[in-house]
């Protein structure tokens, strides 16, 4: 027999489970059905982003968080994917609300800062110009000249204060000004 090279030993990826993970998501409004689901794969095979991601599985998420993988999920840019459709939960023989509970999962994420930079650009959108998308001057030349009305204007104090209510500031561009 041939002498073989020697593979290098390659570490397992240590994961830190922490057992009080699904009872904070279950204590949230809309987390609670956490506790029932049983895996049985309803919810991703009924995903419209499953059959087009390899990656976003929502029973797969469901059950890191039954497992208290907190990190794994909060840092997991997946855990995004989801386009709240509500499939999952139409489908859902125990009435799991799984998209509330991936909702339930983003929101810790973001309370401890893990969040997309996208989203935090389309905050910012909004909080300077009232529209998910900053509309280029180019394209507002382009409606004035095919006889367009303009876009209407956003009430920038009342979003102001939307954003405030809900929290978001923390999700702004420290530079951002009006």
């Amino acid at each position: 027999m041939a002498d073989r090279p020697e593979m290098p030993k390659m570490k397992p990826e240590t994961l830190k489970l922490d057992p009080s993970f699904k009872y904070e998501v279950m204590k949230e409004h809309d987390g609670e059905t956490l506790k029932v689901c049983f895996q049985c794969g309803s919810c991703t095979s009924s995903c419209p982003t499953a059959r087009f991601s390899t990656s976003y599985r929502p029973r797969t998420i469901l059950r890191m968080a039954q497992l208290g993988l907190r990190q794994k999920i909060l840092a997991s840019p997946t855990l995004w994917l989801c386009t709240a459709c509500f499939t999952c939960t139409d489908r859902c023989p125990q009435d799991v609300e799984v998209a509330n509970v991936l909702r339930v999962l983003r929101n810790l994420a973001v309370k401890k800062g893990q969040i997309p930079g996208i989203f935090t650009e389309l905050a910012s959108n909004i909080y300077t110009t009232g529209y998910v998308y900053k509309i280029p001057e180019m394209r507002l030349r382009k409606r004035a000249e095919l006889g367009l009305p303009p876009l209407p204007k956003a009430n920038l104090d009342e979003v102001d204060k939307l954003i405030e209510l809900a929290g978001g500031k923390k999700l702004l561009k420290s530079e951002e000004v009006r």
